[in-house]
């Protein structure tokens, strides 16, 4: 059997102390890029995986990582990939570890994870009860961008597209607006209906109401199905995008044109949204961007760095053909 390279072999090949190699792998600051390369290359050339059992015990780091996530969750998920590439950028290894759906066991889950010494930091997109803990345990970061119900909550309340669209619509000359919302036991929603009723307010614009719903596209059909005669023009602000396909098959159904005669926006980015007849203005989330830099976060507070600040452009309007100015 092929004898195991250690970190003296890497230490020799790549013209460095054990103790470089080992700062290296660890993340430690301090080392010049080019020694941190050398080193990597030389380990990856004699395909050198550290021991994390006996580094463990010597330095109590192992590092590894936890992403902890509600069982039968979809919806921190899409944040996983861009959390789980920044972790190994950084060069340590990750796992993703379920916890209780029900908010109330999972304290009990995560003291289990905490205290079993196989990670450095645990990462959380959901609010955690953290046990007590004591100096020599891992980090526990909750990024918090959902509540204990997962609904979204952290970046996903920030409704400030709302009110960019709204002055843009208004600059082509809508003023009579209508507002089709979510459900206002999602942060999102109640902070974008606020949102909406500010812009209306602060512009001198009519709304003619706000229409509550879930988040189905029966929600737009509805809501625009409801509405009188001689309403038209109008600018209607969905709560995400599939109300506002809901949106647009109720308003052409009435005959009306979209956007001549209705402008409609939605959010969230679906990827059907580009390919709907007209093509869906709406408000992409990166949330592969937004797991990356909460990942960040964690890896600085281990390390002791200051924690990095929010990429300003996770949330970016697609202006599309479901908009345009009013026909007169």
């Amino acid at each position: 059997m092929e004898k195991r390279a250690t970190s003296n072999d890497v230490a020799r090949a790549a013209g460095v102390s054990q103790s470089t190699v080992s700062f290296v792998l660890t993340g430690r600051a301090g080392i010049s890029e080019a020694t941190r390369e050398r080193v990597l290359r030389a380990a990856a050339e004699l395909n050198y995986r550290p021991n994390l059992a006996a580094r463990s015990m010597r330095t109590r780091r192992t590092g590894r990582l936890a992403v902890v996530v509600p069982v039968a969750s979809m919806n921190p998920l899409s944040l996983i990939p861009g959390a789980v590439a920044a972790a190994q950028e950084a060069g340590y290894a990750v796992e993703v570890v379920s916890l209780p759906q029900n908010p109330g066991e999972r304290g009990e889950r995560l003291a289990e994870i905490v205290g079993s010494g196989q990670y450095e930091g645990v990462l959380a997109f959901t609010p955690l009860h953290t046990p007590p803990l004591d100096e020599d345990d891992p980090v526990v970061l909750s990024a918090g961008e959902f509540d204990d119900d997962m609904h979204a909550a952290g970046l996903f309340t920030d409704a400030s597209p709302i009110v960019e669209m709204m002055e843009r619509l208004a600059a082509m000359g809508h003023t009579r607006f209508l507002h089709i919302a979510g459900p206002q036991d999602f942060p999102s929603a109640r902070a974008r209906r606020q949102a909406y009723s500010d812009s209306v307010q602060r512009l001198g614009l009519t709304s003619i109401g706000v229409v509550d719903g879930d988040w189905s596209g029966q929600t737009g059909v509805d809501a625009i199905a409801a509405l009188p005669d001689g309403i038209l023009p109008l600018a209607v602000i969905a709560a995400n995008d599939l109300i506002a396909t809901g949106a647009i098959q109720a308003a052409m159904s009435r005959g009306w044109s979209v956007p001549g005669d209705v402008s409609i926006t939605g959010w969230d980015d679906h990827p059907q949204s580009a390919f709907l007849v007209p093509p869906l203005t709406t408000v992409a989330q990166d949330r592969e961007r937004l797991g990356a830099h909460a990942m960040a976060r964690l890896i600085a507070a281990l390390r002791g760095d200051d924690a990095p600040q929010r990429p300003a452009d996770l949330l970016t309007i697609r202006w599309r053909e479901s908009t345009g100015a009013p026909r007169v």
